[in-house]
């Protein structure tokens, strides 16, 4: 097949608020919110898609970073590439850069994790107010009208003090807001209905409301309540990627759609046409197994026992994986038609006429820094995280249905 891949399709965020009763977003989420995942939801209801956190610093600075922590394709839209920053130049530069491959940029303000705070990232933000503000009103000046600028943040303790942070942000220029409404210190428990329902009363802009909700009628309910414009759920699509058309659980369907999702996108080009035997290779291009495994981990939850869930959750080869799938549920890798594939395929980003207005602003800040080319100082990638360990604990429980052993099964 020749390599002719389709070209992306641009989307107004603004009229796309416009032409919904309220917006259902899929949150930024750090390993998993990447190129594959947001191709499954957007296929089960999901209006508008986020990327994972990625550090602006690292991005500017680093070719490895960029490579590794961006990719989307012809299909992956409408489209929120999320920076972390704490400066002007690193933020408006990452997001310069992405611009033409998306269809806005988003800061985070939110991010409680405690090295995200000691590098003055997330929500450490929210204590300088101004510098948000700065860095909203200079990606309005570098970057067109219409692409666009937000920033999702957590409340405060005082629900005025937090209004008045949302006003200067709109202020400031921003388009819309994602609000999680709890504060850095609370992870768990039911969030502040009362201050997003007052936060968008306070502002014009569209305000997306975040924070625990587990199901499509939560999110009517309270997007109904609050007058919110968008609901954003995080950890409950993992488990159920069809929660926004109002499925309790995953169909099989699903899941046969995510094997095909993420075999596709180890294809090369120019291999299409000689695939005979649809299988994902131990080391495939465009995926690792951590995304694989994990989101598979999260989306059997309701369909496997959990003897079964036991044996499958610790597999660690894509073989493994595959043999179990075909075995437990007659699912295998299925192969695209030609024009699925060509809009399915990574598109190939070049930054060089991009770049520059990161250094432009990094001098006119008279920033002592040397531009290197060095590797992402955080890797997401490095641990499994709490969420998936959690999913863990859970089945490792002693109440096992029976002994499940899986080498005298499929080996």
């Amino acid at each position: 097949m020749e390599e002719e891949i389709n070209p992306r399709q641009s989307h107004n965020i603004n009229d796309l608020f416009n032409q919904r009763k309220y917006l259902k977003v899929c949150a930024p989420m750090v390993r998993y919110s990447k190129l594959q995942f947001r191709t499954l939801v957007r296929q089960y209801g999901c209006d508008l898609c986020f990327t994972p956190m990625i550090l602006a610093d690292s991005f500017c600075k680093s070719s490895h970073a960029r490579q590794n922590e961006f990719t989307t394709n012809a299909d992956d839209g409408p489209l929120i590439v999320q920076f972390a920053a704490n400066t002007v130049h690193e933020f408006v530069g990452a997001a310069y850069m992405v611009a033409p491959f998306c269809d806005g940029i988003d800061l985070n303000c939110g991010c409680p994790q405690r090295w995200a705070k000691q590098m003055g990232l997330g929500c450490a933000m929210l204590d300088d107010p101004e510098v948000i503000s700065n860095i909203i009103k200079e990606c309005r000046n570098t970057i067109p009208k219409q692409f666009s600028v937000s920033v999702k943040m957590r409340i405060l303790n005082d629900d005025k003090k937090t209004v008045d942070l949302c006003r200067q942000f709109e202020h400031a220029g921003a388009s819309f807001l994602s609000v999680h409404a709890r504060t850095a210190s609370q992870s768990t428990g039911d969030i502040n209905r009362n201050v997003l329902k007052l936060i968008q009363e306070s502002v014009r802009c569209p305000i997306v409301a975040n924070g625990g909700l587990t199901s499509l009628n939560e999110c009517d309910e309270l997007a109904l309540e609050t007058g919110c414009k968008g609901v954003m759920v995080a950890n409950s699509l993992l488990t159920n990627p069809m929660l926004f058309t109002g499925a309790s659980k995953p169909t099989l369907n699903c899941v046969q759609k995510w094997i095909n999702i993420c075999y596709n996108s180890t294809v090369p080009m120019s291999s299409y046409s000689e695939v005979t035997e649809p299988k994902i290779s131990s080391r495939p291009l465009n995926l690792n197994f951590h995304c694989f495994h994990h989101h598979l981990v999260f989306m059997l939850e309701k369909i496997l026992p959990k003897y079964k869930r036991r044996v499958f959750n610790k597999l660690k080869e894509f073989d493994d994986v595959l043999a179990f799938l075909e075995a437990e549920l007659l699912l295998k890798p299925q192969l695209y038609d030609v024009d699925t594939f060509r809009n399915s395929y990574n598109l190939t980003l070049d930054y060089k006429d991009t770049i520059s207005v990161y250094t432009r602003l990094r001098d006119r800040n008279a920033c002592n820094e040397a531009f290197v080319d060095e590797s992402n100082e955080y890797n997401s990638e490095a641990t499994d995280g709490s969420y998936f360990n959690k999913k863990l604990e859970q089945v490792n429980e002693d109440d096992v249905e029976e002994v499940y052993d899986w080498d005298s099964l499929y080996k």
